[in-house]
């Protein structure tokens, strides 16, 4: 026997489901989005390696350019007060900060740098390369 179509039974579609989904995506891509425009908002020349390391979020990121200009989380600083504007940076990072340096930039800038993040309680350095 076949069963014949009934003018009753109507078909639906949900459209719940694909909203949920669809603003996963959304927030997904926005999330990503804004952590990939932090990452390289410095238009530096990382220098080349050959294994490399997802970026930590809430790790501290401290900038060095061709020129010298320090840039703490993406806003320019100076070396006077980056210091002062690391130290509770460190305290939440666990010691951790980032570093990322020009490979055209000036070596003596990157020591001060360094050297700033020691005496500013960083116990460990993240160097920013990128993949060959």
């Amino acid at each position: 026997m076949r069963r014949r179509f009934r003018e009753e039974t109507a078909i639906t579609f949900d459209f719940a489901p694909m909203v949920d989904v669809v603003l996963l995506l959304l927030i997904f891509f926005l999330l990503t989005n804004n952590l990939a425009a932090r990452q390289n908002a410095l238009p530096l020349d990382l220098p080349r390696a050959s294994a490399a390391v997802q970026e930590t979020p809430n790790l501290p990121l401290v900038s060095v350019t061709t020129a010298g200009k320090v840039y703490l989380n993406g806003s320019e600083t100076t070396i006077a007060n980056l210091g002062a504007q690391l130290k509770p940076l460190i305290v939440t990072s666990g010691g951790l900060v980032g570093l990322r340096a020009d490979e055209r930039g000036t070596y003596g800038a990157v020591v001060r740098v360094m050297d700033i993040i020691k005496r500013s309680g960083g116990e460990r350095l993240a160097l920013g390369t990128r993949a060959r």
